[in-house]
């Protein structure tokens, strides 16, 4: 794990915090308040936020890691849009399907989660890949 992998996992830890709270903290937040039986009252959410910011920091780690581990000679803005493509078809998509099928979710919440989040991992696919590109001659991270 060099440097590239820290400096990509922090800016994908950021990216992430900050896109998820614009997801879930404003874009879904009235859906949630909706549904007082899904989820906890904000003031009992914050208690926990500690939780969500490690969560956070495990998902940049490993995101960055698996992406680290196929990287190729081909463009890093191609690789990266795949990467995060492919990351929405393996674990956000099927995460929101799974939960709409098990809690008493309405199916346009559950199609705002899919749509926002999965927006969000190719903007962190391409995030990552923009880290990990090939820098200018002379220069190198």
């Amino acid at each position: 794990m060099n440097r590239k992998f820290w400096i990509g996992s922090l800016v994908a830890f950021v990216v992430w915090m900050a896109g998820s709270f614009l997801i879930h903290g404003t874009l879904l937040k009235n859906d949630y308040l909706a549904l007082p039986a899904l989820f906890r009252p904000e003031a009992e959410a914050q208690e926990h936020l500690w939780i969500m910011i490690l969560a956070h920091v495990m998902l940049a780690i490993a995101f960055v890691w698996i992406y680290s581990r196929g990287i190729s000679s081909a463009p890093w803005m191609g690789q990266g849009l795949r990467f995060g493509i492919a990351v929405a078809f393996l674990a956000v998509i099927p995460t929101y399907l799974i939960y709409y099928v098990v809690q008493p979710m309405p199916a346009g919440l559950a199609h705002k989660q899919m749509i926002f989040d999965g927006l969000l991992v190719v903007v962190l696919g391409l995030t990552v890949a923009a880290v990990y590109r090939n820098p200018p001659a002379g220069k190198q991270l």
